[in-house]
């Protein structure tokens, strides 16, 4: 009688399909730590194509395509919207502009967001906002 480890002849269709299984997610987690792997904490965090969708979404009807603050809705507004191009706009450093968006402005029809979007979200559209008009810190 053979030991039923070397002889391979009485492998049962399960054992098959087990074994199969096994290569298989062998297979697919090879790929995700390649694919992953290569992933750095920065691309997670400042995700300027997610902040252009997020813009697109919650700010432009506002502060326009451009960051200018000439949106569709901005005329009917009675404090018009920023413009991320000015100097004071510009010169705002990632932590205001993080403290505008969750909390707002003041006497102003700029509401808070941090109740509506994750901090990850507010930090891709920090990015895309910068992408607009760059940071020119002040001298």
């Amino acid at each position: 009688m053979s030991h039923p480890i070397v002889n391979k002849k009485n492998t049962s269709p399960i054992e098959k399909i087990l074994k199969n299984l096994r290569l298989s997610l062998l297979g697919i987690i090879t790929i995700l730590i390649i694919f992953v792997g290569n992933t750095r904490a920065q691309d997670l965090i400042n995700n300027p194509f997610a902040g252009k969708v997020l813009y697109q979404t919650h700010c432009l009807r506002c502060h326009g395509l451009l960051g200018d603050g000439k949106g569709p809705d901005a005329a009917t507004l009675t404090v018009p919207p920023g413009d991320f191009h000015t100097s004071k706009s510009s010169a705002k450093n990632a932590y205001e502009l993080r403290s505008i968006i969750i909390w707002g402005l003041v006497f102003s029809p700029m509401h808070g967001w941090g109740h509506r979007l994750t901090p990850e979200e507010i930090r891709s559209l920090i990015s895309y906002i910068r992408e607009l008009a760059p940071y020119q810190p002040r001298i």
